[in-house]
């Protein structure tokens, strides 16, 4: 059996089972980084089912919301308990170059990793300029 003092872990869980939440917030790490024409945001939520992840965009607001529960079985008698359990939220404010009509997500060993594709017209391109028109300005 594993056993570890640490008091404030003590305080925590009795506040948990006092208040039903826990002293200090519980976070949603993340990475989010560019590669070619899209963005890539990956999300940790180890232990999280995949069917209890909720992914939605509004507006240009992606909001991940991810519910860890608790073991529910017979004859369980939990020793130590040092994960959060309950509903953890991020939401995330995407600019207007982002194109929210084609957004990708996968769960694999928990990691979310949503793929949001840039915007066709925020793509760089290039411009033709016509040299015949340009002539026929200066000799005018």
């Amino acid at each position: 059996m594993l056993m570890r003092t640490d008091p404030f872990r003590e305080f925590d869980r009795l506040a948990q089972q006092a208040f039903g939440t826990w002293s200090r917030p519980t976070s949603m790490p993340m990475d989010a980084y560019r590669i070619g024409d899209e963005f890539v945001v990956a999300f940790d939520l180890p232990g999280v089912s995949p069917d209890a992840i909720e992914l939605d965009v509004q507006r240009n607001v992606l909001t991940v919301k991810a519910e860890r529960r608790p073991i529910v079985a017979d004859n369980v008698e939990m020793q130590v308990s040092e994960r959060p359990l309950g509903v953890f939220s991020r939401q995330l404010f995407l600019g207007d170059t982002l194109d929210t009509g084609h957004i990708k997500a996968n769960y694999d060993n928990g990691v979310l990793t949503v793929r949001i594709p840039v915007a066709e017209q925020a793509k760089p391109r290039k411009i033709t300029i016509d040299a015949a028109e340009s002539r026929k300005a200066i000799k005018a």
